[in-house]
């Protein structure tokens, strides 16, 4: 089979102008064309248009594993055989950053026959929302240090600086920098450092703002210091939310692209959710539903993470609602959660399925009993799975009244998905008894922030118990006392596993998740808990992504994935 930037090459693509027209009923003058294929959607217009009548689904998936899971490639399948089956469908998507790009991770633009394109084009730098959002970040930080150099009239506390610097590159050697070295003319030195653009609060309150007016609130809500007396300091107390909306006026429009088989997609911000929040813009996704009878989104990572997020701030702030959810899996991935090693990942092997299937049953529960949301599993099928695995899996899950649908949409394109598409219709129009309440919060916004910690802890991860050492937890108390605790939190861990240790892998239980650093974002108004050794700024591996990216002679790029 071609890779899949073989694949994305060769597609026949609809000129934008024309599928925004034809598709959705967008007028040319509502849309800003960045070449032939891709375009920004007016806001004017966007605002005009009815209230959301859309049916929501959100894809999801177990922990991530080596073996690979296909949550994008499933999310584009899903939508693209929607539309065949009839339903008018748009699929809503992260932007990828360019850290996993160039490191492990790779591209985030779908796979095989399941792709969002122009491929080559969202994966690189797309239409500079990324770097639109890293501006206004550093903006900011600049103007702390220079206050700071003219005199610092407002009292900075240079010990208490919160507010770092971002690039949207992994580079571990930024991690701990010290600024204005040199002399007098380069201002006082200090500690300083870098995160990636995509843990950025900036990129936070940018995928949660509802408005350019929201968005500039939110900007200067951004608390970027404190005084000697731990009073905070704001962005809007140094005048830097104008100038920082202004960087973003272009970026805060959804993108329009299309997938291989020319459905609409809109991809628009992209927070991690192993350290953010994770899912796309609330922009995008209500233009989404705005525009179509379906729209399919993803949350970042497994459900542990990204799902948790989306629902518990995401549809929290937004009064955004899911219909369904999709949980994505394959026999490899639960395989590798039952103790199987990479280079027997294509044996089978029932036992180690029969093991590994414990992290599937953990993330369906919780979105069944946390969450109130009617759930499908979709196994993406891959050439070495066994029909025995198959036939045990929907049968255990079955006996768990949950439906589990083998899809091959990454080979096959929308009519490998197009039981996945039926199945997920029929569970929104005929949502089972127990699941008729809909969509629960995991915690009420009156809980204390160490309970919605405790709460997520003890019901999402299966922990026993949490922990922080004493100055933690007194900065989690202040929080608290300052008027902070009706905040969601926003919890940063490793992807890999429930627990923070990435090796446990399955659905380890009675563990304790220790809190090891706190911090406030009160533009984007979660609180930030960083549990175990997570960074805020990836490192790249021992042999990048970037090593096998090349650009020959006519500008064809290979080596993307």
């Amino acid at each position: 089979m071609p890779s899949d930037i073989d694949i994305a090459q060769a597609a026949s693509l609809t000129p934008i102008l024309q599928l925004a027209q034809d598709k959705l009923g967008i007028p040319p003058e509502a849309l800003e064309p960045y070449g032939h294929y891709k375009a920004k959607i007016d806001l004017t217009w966007l605002d005009k248009q009815t209230a959301p009548q859309g049916k929501l689904i959100l894809v999801t998936a177990i922990s991530p594993t080596p073996a690979g899971e296909g949550k994008t490639t499933t999310s584009i399948g899903l939508a693209d055989a929607l539309n065949r089956i009839g339903k008018r469908t748009l699929v809503a998507l992260r932007e990828p950053s360019l850290g996993p790009v160039f490191g492990m991770k790779g591209g985030a633009a779908g796979g095989g026959y399941s792709q969002v394109v122009p491929m080559e084009d969202i994966n690189l730098h797309f239409t500079g929302d990324f770097n639109a959002i890293a501006l206004a970040h550093n903006l900011l930080a600049a103007l702390i240090d220079n206050h700071i150099h003219h005199g610092n009239e407002l009292g900075f506390d240079s010990r208490r600086i919160v507010w770092r610097r971002v690039m949207d590159m992994n580079d571990r050697a930024l991690r701990s920098t010290v600024v204005s070295l040199g002399g007098p003319g380069n201002g006082f030195p200090r500690e300083d450092g870098f995160d990636i653009v995509v843990a950025s609060e900036v990129m936070a309150i940018f995928c949660l703002a509802t408005s350019r007016k929201d968005l500039k609130q939110r900007l200067g809500n951004i608390i970027v210091g404190y005084t000697r007396a731990q009073t905070p300091i704001r962005a809007r107390d140094l005048q830097a939310e104008g100038a920082m909306a202004v960087l973003l006026k272009d970026a805060i429009k959804p993108n329009l692209v299309q997938t291989l088989e020319n459905t609409p997609a809109i991809i628009h911000g992209g927070p991690f959710a192993n350290i953010a929040h994770g899912c796309n813009s609330v922009t995008a996704t209500n233009a989404a539903l705005k525009l179509g009878e379906y729209v399919v989104t993803e949350a970042g990572f497994g459900a542990d993470l990204g799902a948790e997020k989306f629902i518990d701030i995401k549809c929290r702030k937004s009064g955004l609602r899911p219909d369904a959810v999709v949980v994505v899996a394959t026999l490899r991935a639960l395989k590798y959660h039952g103790g199987v090693q990479a280079n027997d990942f294509n044996t089978p092997n029932l036992a180690a399925l029969q093991q590994g299937v414990s992290n599937l049953e953990r993330h369906v529960n919780n979105m069944r009993e946390n969450f109130g949301l009617p759930c499908t599993v979709a196994i993406n099928h891959r050439t070495t799975d066994t029909q025995e695995e198959l036939d045990w899996l929907i049968n255990h899950m079955g006996q768990l009244g949950v439906q589990v649908v083998v899809t091959r949409h990454w080979a096959e394109g929308s009519a490998g998905a197009v039981e996945l598409a039926n199945t997920v219709v029929k569970s929104i129009e005929s949502k089972s008894a127990d699941l008729q309440s809909g969509l629960k919060f995991l915690y009420q916004d009156s809980d204390t922030l160490w309970d919605k910690m405790h709460t997520i802890a003890t019901r999402i991860y299966g922990a026993a118990n949490i922990s922080a050492d004493a100055a933690v937890r007194a900065k989690i108390d202040k929080l608290q006392a300052d008027g902070f605790g009706h905040y969601p939190v926003c919890v940063a861990k490793t992807q890999y596993s429930f627990s923070t240790d990435p090796k446990l892998i399955g659905a380890p239980s009675g563990h304790t998740i220790n809190i090891r650093e706190v911090r406030l974002a009160a533009g984007a108004e979660f609180v930030v808990m960083i549990c175990g050794d997570i960074m805020t700024m990836p490192g790249l591996p021992k042999v990048p992504a970037s090593t096998r990216i090349d650009i020959d002679d006519e500008g064809r790029v290979t080596g993307l994935f």
